[in-house]
Protein backbone atom coordinates (compact mmCIF):
# COMPACT_ATOMS: atom_id res chain seq x y z
CA UNK A 1 0.00 0.00 0.00
CA UNK A 2 1.37 3.16 -0.73
CA UNK A 3 2.34 6.32 1.61
CA UNK A 4 -0.36 8.62 2.11
CA UNK A 5 0.86 12.63 2.66
CA UNK A 6 -0.34 13.83 6.28
CA UNK A 7 0.35 17.76 5.11
CA UNK A 8 2.75 19.76 3.08
CA UNK A 9 5.30 21.98 3.75
CA UNK A 10 7.68 24.35 2.64
CA UNK A 11 11.62 24.13 3.97
CA UNK A 12 12.87 27.46 3.67
CA UNK A 13 16.62 28.54 4.36
CA UNK A 14 17.79 32.17 3.10
CA UNK A 15 15.95 32.68 -0.41
CA UNK A 16 15.89 29.24 -1.28
CA UNK A 17 12.41 27.12 -0.24
CA UNK A 18 12.04 23.59 -1.26
CA UNK A 19 8.18 22.39 -1.46
CA UNK A 20 7.95 18.90 0.44
CA UNK A 21 5.10 16.57 1.27
CA UNK A 22 4.99 14.78 4.93
CA UNK A 23 4.82 11.19 6.17
CA UNK A 24 5.06 9.74 9.15
CA UNK A 25 7.90 8.06 9.45
CA UNK A 26 6.09 5.63 12.59
CA UNK A 27 3.85 3.46 12.87
CA UNK A 28 1.50 3.39 16.32
CA UNK A 29 -1.10 0.98 14.91
CA UNK A 30 0.15 -2.07 15.76
CA UNK A 31 0.02 -1.71 19.49
CA UNK A 32 -2.63 -3.62 21.12
CA UNK A 33 -5.25 -1.47 23.22
CA UNK A 34 -8.02 -2.81 25.75
CA UNK A 35 -11.39 -1.42 26.54
CA UNK A 36 -12.05 -1.37 30.12
CA UNK A 37 -15.38 -3.72 30.71
CA UNK A 38 -17.48 -4.53 33.47
CA UNK A 39 -16.68 -7.63 34.73
CA UNK A 40 -19.87 -8.99 35.68
CA UNK A 41 -21.78 -8.56 32.56
CA UNK A 42 -19.12 -7.70 30.06
CA UNK A 43 -20.13 -4.44 28.93
CA UNK A 44 -18.14 -1.58 28.04
CA UNK A 45 -17.82 1.24 30.57
CA UNK A 46 -18.66 4.89 30.32
CA UNK A 47 -16.53 7.55 31.51
CA UNK A 48 -17.78 10.09 33.85
CA UNK A 49 -16.12 13.08 35.89
CA UNK A 50 -17.34 13.75 39.16
CA UNK A 51 -17.19 17.18 41.09
CA UNK A 52 -15.05 16.51 44.05
CA UNK A 53 -16.50 18.60 46.06
CA UNK A 54 -20.16 18.48 44.98
CA UNK A 55 -19.80 14.65 44.29
CA UNK A 56 -22.30 15.20 41.01
CA UNK A 57 -21.50 14.45 37.33
CA UNK A 58 -20.49 17.25 35.54
CA UNK A 59 -21.50 17.43 31.80
CA UNK A 60 -18.71 17.79 29.38
CA UNK A 61 -20.04 21.60 28.40
CA UNK A 62 -20.00 22.37 31.97
CA UNK A 63 -15.95 21.35 31.97
CA UNK A 64 -13.31 24.12 31.43
CA UNK A 65 -9.32 23.75 31.83
CA UNK A 66 -7.37 25.24 34.86
CA UNK A 67 -4.18 25.48 36.06
CA UNK A 68 -3.39 25.36 39.80
CA UNK A 69 -1.13 28.30 40.93
CA UNK A 70 -1.30 27.09 44.34
CA UNK A 71 -2.88 24.46 46.68
CA UNK A 72 -6.54 23.88 45.59
CA UNK A 73 -6.44 27.16 44.00
CA UNK A 74 -6.93 28.07 39.97
CA UNK A 75 -6.98 29.92 37.38
CA UNK A 76 -9.77 29.06 34.54
CA UNK A 77 -9.56 29.44 31.10
CA UNK A 78 -12.09 29.18 28.22
CA UNK A 79 -11.59 27.23 25.19
CA UNK A 80 -11.56 31.07 23.40
CA UNK A 81 -8.80 32.12 25.68
CA UNK A 82 -6.79 28.68 25.22
CA UNK A 83 -7.14 29.23 21.19
CA UNK A 84 -5.72 32.96 21.07
CA UNK A 85 -2.72 31.48 23.12
CA UNK A 86 -1.92 28.65 20.70
CA UNK A 87 0.72 29.10 18.17
CA UNK A 88 -0.50 29.39 14.25
CA UNK A 89 0.24 26.66 12.34
CA UNK A 90 2.96 27.30 9.68
CA UNK A 91 3.32 25.26 6.11
CA UNK A 92 7.01 26.00 6.68
CA UNK A 93 9.82 24.56 8.52
CA UNK A 94 11.88 28.03 8.69
CA UNK A 95 16.16 26.72 8.88
CA UNK A 96 18.06 28.93 11.31
CA UNK A 97 21.24 26.66 11.32
CA UNK A 98 23.57 23.92 10.38
CA UNK A 99 25.14 21.77 13.10
CA UNK A 100 26.65 18.49 12.87
CA UNK A 101 24.54 15.49 13.13
CA UNK A 102 26.89 14.09 15.81
CA UNK A 103 26.35 17.41 17.84
CA UNK A 104 22.99 16.60 18.87
CA UNK A 105 22.09 14.01 21.74
CA UNK A 106 19.38 11.47 20.30
CA UNK A 107 17.60 11.76 23.79
CA UNK A 108 16.10 15.24 21.88
CA UNK A 109 14.78 13.32 19.37
CA UNK A 110 11.14 13.15 19.40
CA UNK A 111 8.32 12.45 16.13
CA UNK A 112 9.99 11.79 13.28
CA UNK A 113 8.65 12.34 10.17
CA UNK A 114 9.81 11.46 6.61
CA UNK A 115 9.72 14.57 3.58
CA UNK A 116 9.55 13.80 0.20
CA UNK A 117 9.62 16.34 -2.61
CA UNK A 118 6.70 18.10 -4.11
CA UNK A 119 5.45 19.30 -7.41
CA UNK A 120 8.53 20.94 -8.83
CA UNK A 121 11.17 20.26 -5.74
CA UNK A 122 12.69 16.87 -6.53
CA UNK A 123 16.09 19.14 -7.92
CA UNK A 124 16.35 21.56 -4.91
CA UNK A 125 15.33 18.58 -2.95
CA UNK A 126 18.29 15.87 -4.26
CA UNK A 127 20.40 19.04 -4.11
CA UNK A 128 19.97 19.99 -0.23
CA UNK A 129 19.92 15.89 0.63
CA UNK A 130 23.48 15.56 -1.19
CA UNK A 131 24.68 18.93 0.25
CA UNK A 132 23.61 17.74 4.04
CA UNK A 133 24.99 14.22 3.55
CA UNK A 134 28.57 15.41 2.31
CA UNK A 135 29.11 18.16 5.11
CA UNK A 136 27.82 15.34 7.42
CA UNK A 137 25.56 18.31 8.84
CA UNK A 138 21.96 18.68 9.52
CA UNK A 139 19.73 21.72 9.62
CA UNK A 140 17.67 22.75 12.48
CA UNK A 141 14.72 25.44 12.61
CA UNK A 142 11.36 25.77 13.69
CA UNK A 143 8.12 24.48 12.78
CA UNK A 144 4.50 25.06 14.12
CA UNK A 145 1.80 22.26 14.19
CA UNK A 146 -1.21 21.92 15.89
CA UNK A 147 -1.22 24.84 18.05
CA UNK A 148 2.25 24.21 19.57
CA UNK A 149 6.26 25.56 18.09
CA UNK A 150 8.58 22.81 17.20
CA UNK A 151 12.30 22.52 17.14
CA UNK A 152 12.87 20.46 14.18
CA UNK A 153 15.95 19.12 12.76
CA UNK A 154 16.27 17.65 9.12
CA UNK A 155 18.63 15.03 8.68
CA UNK A 156 19.50 12.77 5.41
CA UNK A 157 18.57 9.42 4.92
CA UNK A 158 19.18 6.97 2.30
CA UNK A 159 18.15 9.01 -0.46
CA UNK A 160 15.97 11.31 1.20
CA UNK A 161 15.54 13.66 3.74
CA UNK A 162 14.05 12.91 7.75
CA UNK A 163 12.24 15.89 9.45
CA UNK A 164 12.79 14.99 13.43
CA UNK A 165 11.01 16.89 16.07
CA UNK A 166 13.19 18.02 18.86
CA UNK A 167 12.58 18.28 22.99
CA UNK A 168 12.99 21.67 24.34
CA UNK A 169 16.38 21.73 26.68
CA UNK A 170 13.39 22.33 29.74
CA UNK A 171 12.07 18.75 28.77
CA UNK A 172 15.14 16.79 29.20
CA UNK A 173 16.60 16.20 32.54
CA UNK A 174 20.39 16.17 33.30
CA UNK A 175 22.33 12.88 33.91
CA UNK A 176 24.46 15.44 36.23
CA UNK A 177 21.23 15.31 38.30
CA UNK A 178 21.87 11.62 39.46
CA UNK A 179 23.99 10.31 41.95
CA UNK A 180 26.84 8.37 39.95
CA UNK A 181 30.01 7.62 42.49
CA UNK A 182 33.22 7.64 40.86
CA UNK A 183 34.57 4.23 40.59
CA UNK A 184 38.08 2.67 39.81
CA UNK A 185 38.11 0.70 36.44
CA UNK A 186 40.89 -1.99 36.45
CA UNK A 187 42.86 -2.21 32.99
CA UNK A 188 42.30 -6.48 33.39
CA UNK A 189 38.46 -5.81 33.63
CA UNK A 190 38.46 -3.13 31.24
CA UNK A 191 40.31 -5.56 28.79
CA UNK A 192 37.53 -8.31 29.22
CA UNK A 193 34.65 -5.66 28.33
CA UNK A 194 36.11 -4.76 25.65
CA UNK A 195 36.70 -8.55 24.15
CA UNK A 196 33.07 -9.07 25.53
CA UNK A 197 31.92 -5.84 23.15
CA UNK A 198 33.91 -6.75 20.22
CA UNK A 199 32.48 -10.33 20.13
CA UNK A 200 29.37 -9.46 19.95
CA UNK A 201 29.84 -6.15 17.53
CA UNK A 202 28.04 -5.50 14.25
CA UNK A 203 28.80 -3.66 11.52
CA UNK A 204 25.44 -1.92 11.44
CA UNK A 205 22.00 -1.91 13.45
CA UNK A 206 19.22 -3.87 11.60
CA UNK A 207 15.79 -3.18 13.46
CA UNK A 208 14.68 -6.13 11.77
CA UNK A 209 16.43 -8.67 13.98
CA UNK A 210 14.02 -7.49 16.71
CA UNK A 211 10.96 -8.33 17.14
CA UNK A 212 8.26 -7.65 19.86
CA UNK A 213 7.78 -10.87 21.53
CA UNK A 214 5.48 -9.74 24.13
CA UNK A 215 2.81 -7.92 21.70
CA UNK A 216 3.81 -11.58 19.90
CA UNK A 217 2.38 -13.27 22.65
CA UNK A 218 -0.89 -10.56 23.47
CA UNK A 219 -1.91 -11.15 19.98
CA UNK A 220 -1.70 -15.24 20.27
CA UNK A 221 -4.05 -15.12 23.72
CA UNK A 222 -6.07 -12.42 22.53
CA UNK A 223 -6.95 -15.11 19.52
CA UNK A 224 -6.81 -17.99 21.63
CA UNK A 225 -9.73 -16.46 24.08
CA UNK A 226 -11.50 -15.65 20.62
CA UNK A 227 -11.60 -19.12 19.75
CA UNK A 228 -13.21 -20.64 23.12
CA UNK A 229 -9.29 -21.88 24.28
CA UNK A 230 -8.96 -21.88 28.61
CA UNK A 231 -5.29 -20.07 29.19
CA UNK A 232 -3.37 -21.09 31.69
CA UNK A 233 -0.83 -19.40 33.32
CA UNK A 234 2.98 -21.28 33.63
CA UNK A 235 4.95 -20.68 36.42
CA UNK A 236 7.86 -18.51 36.11
CA UNK A 237 11.15 -20.39 36.13
CA UNK A 238 13.37 -19.79 39.37
CA UNK A 239 16.33 -17.58 38.62
CA UNK A 240 20.04 -19.00 37.71
CA UNK A 241 22.78 -18.56 40.44
CA UNK A 242 24.27 -15.09 40.42
CA UNK A 243 27.52 -14.52 40.00
CA UNK A 244 29.25 -11.19 42.30
CA UNK A 245 32.74 -11.03 40.73
CA UNK A 246 32.73 -8.93 38.03
CA UNK A 247 36.07 -10.60 36.40
CA UNK A 248 34.57 -14.10 37.07
CA UNK A 249 31.21 -12.82 35.02
CA UNK A 250 32.67 -11.29 32.12
CA UNK A 251 34.88 -14.50 31.96
CA UNK A 252 32.15 -16.43 31.97
CA UNK A 253 30.11 -14.35 29.28
CA UNK A 254 33.08 -14.79 27.20
CA UNK A 255 33.13 -18.19 27.25
CA UNK A 256 29.55 -18.56 26.87
CA UNK A 257 29.65 -16.63 23.47
CA UNK A 258 32.84 -18.29 22.24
Amino acid sequence: MAARSIASLTVSFGLVSIPVKLYSATESSHSISFNLLHKGCGSRLKQQYICAREEIPVARNDIVKGYEFAKDQYVMFTPEELKALEEAGTHSADITEFVPISSIDPVYFDKAYFLAPDKGGAKPYALFAKALRESKRCAVGTWASHGKQHIVMIRPVDDGLVMQQLLYANEVRSIGDLDIPKTEVRDAELKLAQQLIDQQASSRFDPGAYKDEVSERVEAAIQRKVEGEQITVAEEPGGGAQIIDLMEALRATLEKKG
